[in-house]
């Protein structure tokens, strides 16, 4: 099969098209035909240093799948081939990823594709939408009435999580650049807030009358945590997917609570989220299309970390 191969960590241009052997479902496995595969930061972070994965190269990248199932390993019920599928791989110990014709993985983190949904839709929601909705509906439990801050919306995490949290009910503020406004606008974010000319913290306080919001989700990293504990209500709660970084006291002055949020792999977190894609109140924001072969444009696109929704990689027909 036709796989895209990192031969050692670094940059990019590092990527090599190669014929790998096929892969075989063990017991409580299936194989998948990989006809869409999503690209993340996490990616691109992987690709450039990632022994803390514990992997070593050669190995092929890709945590986001939307295929068919090709065939079956011993002990798997509930799937057989030609069902659609989509599922994000495991990081940890994976050295076959997504960028490659087919992919084996366990049956227990493999759920059924939305309907209506195109393989391109689908491979952008698993890795991003699924670290969106464990933030914002487990860990933060947003309810209707609440006020919530995104932390950089317009991305490919931060554009789920406002809208898991507006279908919560919650009034939602969320960051991003001048560039994507029109993005957070056509998400239906009730304050946009352009971060290169506007606080996102003071403009928080302004929108809740001083209160603070009731939850805020950084997608970002730095040290937007400690700079948002003001603009959190006492009581309230927080949630991050990078380290948080600055003066983190005010947490604990102010009674709130801090979700750190490394996403596990599971088939029923994505079947939770399944319905609101099938009803039409949430949609992947896909930024852009590219053949399997023009992987290393996406990583490029990547490292700039400045890009809008999820660039999403064809492998293969539907």
């Amino acid at each position: 099969m036709r796989a895209m191969v990192i031969p050692a960590f670094g940059g990019p241009e590092l990527f090599e098209l190669r014929e790998v052997e096929r892969p075989s479902p063990g017991p409580g496995e299936v194989l998948v035909r990989v006809v869409a595969s999503g690209t993340n930061p996490v990616d691109a972070k992987i690709r450039a240093a990632g022994s803390w994965a514990q992997i070593a190269p050669p190995v092929v990248l890709g945590y986001d799948v939307s295929g068919v199932v090709e065939a079956v390993g011993p002990g798997v019920r509930g799937f057989a081939p030609g069902d659609e599928v989509f599922y994000t791989p495991e990081i940890f110990g994976n050295p076959s990823g997504s960028y490659a014709e087919y992919n084996v993985a366990p049956a227990s983190i493999v759920a059924r594709k939305p309907r209506g949904m195109s393989h391109v839709e689908a491979a952008a929601i698993p890795l991003a939408g699924g670290t969106a909705w464990e933030a914002i509906v487990r860990r933060l439990a947003v309810k209707a009435g609440e006020t919530v801050l995104v932390h950089g919306g317009a991305g490919g995490v931060g554009s789920f999580a406002v809208q898991f949290a507006r279908a919560s009910g919650a009034r939602v503020l969320a960051s991003a650049g001048a560039a994507n406004q029109d993005i957070l606008r056509g998400l239906g974010v009730d304050r946009p807030i352009d971060y290169t000319s506007e606080d996102p913290a003071e403009v928080a306080l302004q929108e809740t009358g001083g209160a603070g919001v009731d939850a805020v989700f950084d997608t970002v990293g730095g040290d937007l945590v400690a700079k948002s504990l003001r603009a959190t209500r006492p009581g309230g709660r927080l949630a991050c997917v990078l380290a948080p970084q600055g003066d983190l006291s005010a947490l604990y002055v102010k009674n709130q609570t801090l979700h750190g949020i490394f996403l596990t792999r599971e088939a029923a977190r994505l079947r939770e989220m399944t319905p609101l894609f099938e009803r039409g109140l949430a949609f992947p924001v896909v930024s852009g299309v590219l053949p399997l072969e023009q992987v290393a444009e996406a990583h490029r696109r990547l490292d700039s970390g400045h890009g809008a929704g999820k660039l999403i990689l064809s492998i293969a027909k539907g």
